[in-house]
């Protein structure tokens, strides 16, 4: 498969969305831990799916991590990143004490540099992925929050499952929700033609 390089990555870079991976650690998935999440299983297919989508399109991907907080202590086993989510080298990496990503001074200073349109994933839900969606909107970001790649805690009695939905439905106050397929449909930069229908084309 051949795959052609989108000009629009040079014309126009602020159109070329980052992905922000949020809080991919290990206190989220293991189960009996304070912060896991139930059903998490579904959210991180998802994730894997956006990831890789990312990778193969050449998206900036930025990953934002807990450290510092009691439960997320560096060097500890459940502050490290879940298998499969390392970052590669060229991926950004940022960390923060404080539930925005906007709480790292550094991860703010690169996206308000650059006001790349961001793509929200990750955990959890209502609190960071939330907290990073109403401050990149006042940054004047543009915002889309993928929400089945993404899980919430349930709280004070709600169920999990009606706190992502609600979560859901008030992230569309600060920006678009939708889901990760029809993310990758519409935002796969390169357009594969095969190499067979290049040769059928050149020989006509």
């Amino acid at each position: 498969m051949i795959r052609t390089f989108n000009p629009a990555l040079y014309r126009r870079p602020r159109s070329v969305p980052v992905l922000v991976l949020v809080d991919m650690q290990q206190e989220y998935e293991v189960a009996g831990r304070p912060l896991a999440l139930t059903g998490i299983a579904p959210a991180l297919a998802n994730c894997r799916l956006a990831l890789g989508h990312a990778r193969e399109s050449g998206i900036q991907v930025a990953y934002v991590r807990w450290i510092g907080a009691p439960l997320f202590q560096a060097g500890t086993r459940f502050a490290r990143w879940i298998e499969g989510f390392e970052p590669h080298g060229c991926d950004m990496i940022f960390d923060r004490d404080r539930p925005s990503c906007y709480a790292s001074p550094a991860f703010a200073d690169a996206m308000e540099r650059g006001c790349p349109p961001l793509v929200i994933a990750g955990f959890a839900g209502e609190a960071a992925c939330l907290a990073t969606a109403v401050d990149g909107f006042h940054r004047g970001q543009e915002v889309t929050f993928l929400a089945d790649a993404s899980a919430s805690h349930g709280l004070e009695g709600i169920a999990a499952s009606d706190i992502h939905r609600t979560v859901s439905a008030v992230m569309r106050a600060f920006g678009d929700v939708t889901d990760t397929q029809s993310w990758i449909s519409g935002s796969a930069p390169f357009r594969p033609t095969t190499a067979a229908s290049s040769q059928t084309h050149a020989n006509d």
